[in-house]
């Protein structure tokens, strides 16, 4: 679809994923062993073939702009009229950073007319899910509409933290709210809700007018679920898609890991004998960089040593990672990870690079990219301890340490205590 250009929201600062976020944007953050978050939606984008970006990031973006070079720019040929484009903050119009997501894209509105698109596809890059956008922009089209947005269905709970729609018989939305604290249901259910996505199809024409006027309002957030659709829905077209989901599973799969208890559900979902996110559907491939490393590696399992076991079970171990007469159970493993002998790991997500000394033993826990447990390392057996250290914990008692943090022995990361609000 060349007449479609897609813009990507890539400058989340994900505060609530903290440390994680502390060096990167929250779409950079690894996710699934292999993967980025913004791996999601780019696979999302190449299965549907749409092959004109332009990546809007703003915070921290160096990890992200990376990651791009090495995992995507391949798959775009600029010859054909096909690019990925990077655009951080020009401050081309005005001199502040992007106040919300349509001032984001209003800031960056000459980059997106130079390309004379029919529809401009709008996404979020921080979001987990599978989706084919064509029906959605074919929905567009055939309904005439000005804007069209993608909805969830969600419970009445869940639907206080998205924007809320109400629709009629022809999906034309006669109603939005804002992360409402009474979100109203829909008619054939009382317990659901229908909630935006986070995903629009704007026609390129209204959507410049739209960005213009709205740049001019003082009393704006300039964000399109505050401002933009629900000033809509009054005078112009607005329409509802349903979200068709390319996981194929029983229930729809979409999620916002906006926190590290929701990152680590997600995450550990995986690990399952069926999980909710099917990563091993050739049908709906999910790309990712892929290093030239060596397989995994599992040593010293044959010397009659019961302790010193190189295993693991119910796990995800990926490329270049030894697991050297330790055991581990329930976690996913990034790249190069190292665990020594007599070492437990479990319940746990460990980044590329990670090593672990010998005897320790870890549960519950995040361990970010290039953190050395030195050997008899205890953590997250107690809370209030490993927060006492400096070590971030949340409300569930989940341990996460940030990338290249320092771990002395016995004593672990100095600074504050600090405890996450979940």
């Amino acid at each position: 679809m060349k007449d479609i250009l897609t813009v990507i929201l890539a400058g989340g600062r994900g505060s609530r994923l903290e440390p994680l976020t502390r060096d990167r944007a929250k779409p950079a953050v690894p996710f699934g062993g292999l993967y980025r978050i913004i791996d999601f939606v780019l696979s999302n984008c190449l299965n549907s073939d749409m092959r004109r970006l332009l990546l809007l990031t703003q915070y921290k973006a160096q990890s992200l702009d990376r990651h791009i070079n090495l995992a995507w720019r391949n798959y775009f040929i600029r010859e054909l009229g096909e690019f990925i484009d990077v655009m951080p903050p020009q401050q081309r119009i005005d001199n502040n950073w992007y106040q919300g997501t349509a001032d984001a894209v209003y800031q960056n509105i000459y980059a997106i007319e130079r390309e004379q698109p029919q529809d401009v596809l709008i996404l979020a890059g921080d979001h987990i899910y599978k989706m084919n956008y064509k029906p959605m922009l074919e929905f567009h089209r055939k309904m005439d509409a000005d804007i069209t947005v993608g909805a969830l269905r969600v419970s009445v709970d869940q639907a206080r933290e998205f924007g809320v729609m109400q629709t009629d018989l022809k999906n034309r939305i006669i109603g939005f709210q804002e992360k409402p604290q009474n979100p109203v249901p829909t008619p054939d259910d009382p317990d659901i809700c229908l909630a935006s996505m986070g995903i629009y199809v704007f026609n390129a024409r209204f959507l410049y007018e739209q960005l213009c006027a709205d740049a001019t309002r003082d009393d704006s957030d300039h964000d399109f679920g505050k401002n933009i659709i629900p000033g809509a829905i009054d005078q112009y077209k607005v329409c509802a898609f349903p979200f068709l989901d390319e996981n194929r599973k029983s229930d729809a799969y979409w999620r916002d890991v906006g926190t590290l208890d929701a990152y680590y559900e997600a995450t550990m979902d995986l690990i399952k004998v069926d999980p909710q996110l099917n990563l091993y559907d050739d049908k709906w491939p999910v790309r990712a960089f892929q290093q030239m490393l060596p397989p995994p590696k599992f040593v010293f399992g044959s010397e009659g040593h019961s302790s010193r076991r190189g295993c693991a079970l119910d796990s995800l171990v990926c490329q270049g990672s030894i697991i050297s007469g330790g055991s581990v159970l329930r976690s996913v493993l990034g790249t190069n990870v190292r665990i020594n002998s007599y070492a437990q790991v479990e319940d746990s997500i460990l980044f590329d690079g990670v090593n672990v000394g010998r005897h320790c033993r870890i549960r519950n826990a995040i361990i970010d990219k290039g953190v050395s447990i030195p050997a008899e390392t205890q953590i997250g057996y107690d809370p209030q301890h490993d927060a006492a250290r400096g070590l971030t914990v949340t409300e569930s008692g989940l341990v996460v340490i940030g990338r290249d943090e320092l771990i002395e022995p016995s004593v672990a990361v100095a600074g504050s205590v600090k405890m996450a609000g979940g």
